[in-house]
């Protein structure tokens, strides 16, 4: 139910286009939460399908009327109108593309904390993206995770590193356990960094881990994030999600490593959804390890797109519940 988004800078990773409620106004069956993308974004790309045939229309009518009645100024209107068309065309195509990308859905479950996250994306410029390592702990309904990002400055300077967390249900940011080591600086581990947040709580959070130094053109750095999750998975149908936002083709490795307390769930399977939105079945996804009551998979992937989410969705029928069901 929780992604992380590396968009810092921005990203995980935007990020990501705001709207002014920091919740969803409706609920779909069940409780979950719907996203309110379709209303906004659908709008804005009509009317700007709307202003990019009438600017075209009008423009033509008066390009005609202009080279019949040899009025420059005319022509020169049409010539504007035109241009603007142009400009709107762009602008309406990519409220489609948001939309489209903002409407995943797998296995019959929308995927509402990746829904809501990709319509307040912010893209990470700033710094290059090496290596990722993600490792998700659930029990019962409860998460841990751990992300791990290795990589360079290739701005004049840097002084955070951005991240999205992300949950179908809402978590205030005031009682969200999370801290972050600046790795290279602090190897040690000694000194614990609280995030901040950006903008509004709700159920898509963008915070903010400062380095404890700012990072200069070409600096290599290496933070650890963790945050504890109480609460958020389900049993039965449920999902974990891992994306990337970042101004780059590809990212080097991405390892993501989903353990499970207790008794191990029917299935996980992988899907990848890319930048434009579409999502593709990538494979059932075995255990690599059990032992202890632990069952562990294991995802590895090179050269993984750096505007992509991997979306894993799991079944556990009869999860014990945590502590806040």
């Amino acid at each position: 139910m929780f992604q992380v988004l590396l968009l810092s800078h921005g990203q995980p990773p935007g990020i990501l286009i705001i709207y002014q409620s920091s919740e969803p106004s409706g609920l779909l069956a069940g409780g979950s939460l719907q996203p309110p993308m379709p209303s906004l974004q659908d709008s804005l790309a009509s009317w700007a399908a709307i202003l990019e045939a009438g600017a075209i229309i009008l423009g033509t009518v008066l390009s005609v009327v202009g080279l019949i009645q040899s009025r420059a100024w005319l022509t020169g209107i049409s010539v504007l109108l035109f241009g603007a068309s142009i400009v709107t065309g762009v602008y309406a195509r990519r409220q489609r593309l948001i939309v489209k990308s903002a409407a995943v859905e797998v296995e019959g479950r929308s995927i509402d904390s990746l829904n809501i996250a990709n319509l307040r994306r912010r893209m990470n410029r700033s710094l290059v993206i090496q290596e990722v390592d993600h490792v998700a702990i659930i029990e019962g309904a409860d998460l841990k995770i751990t992300w791990k990002y290795d990589g360079y400055c290739r701005a004049d300077q840097e002084t955070a590193l951005d991240f999205s967390v992300d949950a179908d249900n809402n978590i205030p940011y005031s009682g969200l356990e999370c801290f972050a080591h600046d790795l290279l600086r602090d190897p040690g581990r000694n000194h614990k960094i609280r995030p901040v947040l950006i903008g509004t709580d709700g159920i898509s959070k963008k915070i903010a881990v400062p380095f404890l130094e700012p990072l200069s053109a070409q600096q290599p750095f290496s933070v650890l994030l963790k945050c504890e999750l109480p609460g958020c998975m389900k049993a039965g149908l449920d999902y974990y999600t891992s994306t990337l936002s970042f101004e780059q083709d590809h990212v080097r490795r991405c390892t993501v490593r989903l353990l499970f307390a207790g008794e191990r769930p029917d299935w996980v399977r992988l899907y990848e959804c890319g930048g434009s939105g579409r999502t593709k079945l990538l494979k059932d996804l075995p255990p690599v390890r059990e032992n202890q009551g632990l069952t562990e998979y294991l995802d590895i992937a090179d050269e993984m797109e750096a505007q992509s989410a991997r979306i894993y969705v799991l079944s556990r029928p009869g999860a014990p519940l945590g502590s806040n069901h």
